[in-house]
């Protein structure tokens, strides 16, 4: 499948002429804006200041150790001190790859045509396709398994914030099982980088999201530092989370705060804002994994109709420092 990168007229106009584009269309000289740029895995959006924000990862480096098939990824996320905070194919989970959202045990079903079995044949019945697209492959297939990107689209771009939307196909041996539209704001505020992601799922088939501990939306953070896990409360002490185990997950909360110290002695960190009204979630964050995981089918399965679309929302937020308790907070209203 060819891969399209579209960059719209606002971010022509701000790599030609050095300034912004307002709605208008109007140009501010000398005035810098958020700008995405090509690049060999994928597209590259930055900053004002000319920092990047973060990568979107649409094809897989000629040598790496992700094992999954599917990219479609945000790495390297970036603090706006320019420090990364996700990691990628990392030792422990060669699958896990920078802020991502896939399901690792997904059934789609149509129903199946038993003309040709004669006055004895089944009554009804289903075919099942069965998917992993988290790359773990214990659970379901993995093989042929792969979410596509089809476009990038800079949607709007000036001085204080940027739209992307991207478009992805979620495949099973080319055929194309369900659509994604994903848009990411992203704009810097307090001096961290907010990242709104609000994705649009929807399945040509009958969908089932199995009943799992973790699956969903992941921010996986690199390991290279002491960590740890944060909420309104102050920093979480409960046990780890295990897969096997759905009940272990970390109880409902507006955001969990996930804050590393490097080894450099640098401080960094990203908030995970759940929004009330995705689905319920409990949270599968454990400690040696190292990643955020609001997880909606931790306490059951999820269904989605054929042609219905599942919208989920989730708001990053992007520090230096120590985990910002009063601005997550402010942050974590509706949005």
């Amino acid at each position: 499948m060819q891969k399209v990168l579209t960059i719209s007229a606002i971010a022509v106009v701000c790599a030609v002429f050095s300034g912004c584009a307002a709605s208008t269309g109007t140009v501010v000289k000398d005035k810098a804006c958020y700008r995405l740029a090509p690049d060999q895995h994928g597209v590259i959006l930055e900053a004002p200041d000319g920092k990047t924000v973060f990568r979107y990862m649409t094809s897989k480096p000629k040598k790496t150790n992700l094992a999954a098939n599917s990219v479609c990824c945000f790495h390297p996320l970036n603090t706006p001190n320019g420090r990364r905070v996700t990691d990628l194919a990392p030792g422990d989970h060669h699958h896990h790859r920078g802020v991502f959202l896939a399901w690792h045990t997904m059934d789609f079903r149509e129903k199946a045509d038993f003309s040709a079995f004669g006055p004895t044949g089944p009554t009804r019945g289903w075919n099942i396709s069965r998917a992993d697209f988290w790359g773990w492959g214990e659970f379901a297939p993995t093989q042929g398994r792969v979410i596509k990107n089809r476009k990038v689209d800079l949607v709007e771009a000036d001085s204080d914030q940027a739209l992307l939307e991207i478009h992805n196909d979620w495949t099973t041996n080319d055929r194309v099982m369900m659509t994604e539209k994903t848009t990411a704001k992203v704009r810097k505020q307090s001096g961290v980088y907010v990242i709104d992601l609000d994705y649009h799922l929807t399945p040509n088939l009958d969908l089932t999201l199995n009943h799992t501990a973790f699956g969903g939306f992941c921010v996986r953070a690199r390991n290279d530092g002491d960590s740890y896990y944060a909420t309104a409360e102050g920093k979480v002490e409960l046990p780890d989370p295990h897969y096997s185990v759905p009940e272990l997950n970390w109880p409902a909360r507006r955001w969990y705060d996930y804050t590393i110290k490097l080894e450099n002695g640098r401080t960094i960190g990203v908030g995970t804002i759940d929004h009330p009204d995705n689905p319920p979630a409990t949270w599968h964050n454990p400690r040696y994994v190292w990643m955020v995981n609001p997880c909606i089918v931790a306490a059951g399965p999820v269904q989605v109709s054929k042609g219905r679309t599942l919208r989920l929302r989730y708001r990053l937020v992007v520090h230096d420092g120590p985990t910002p308790v009063n601005l997550l907070n402010k942050l974590s209203t509706r949005w």
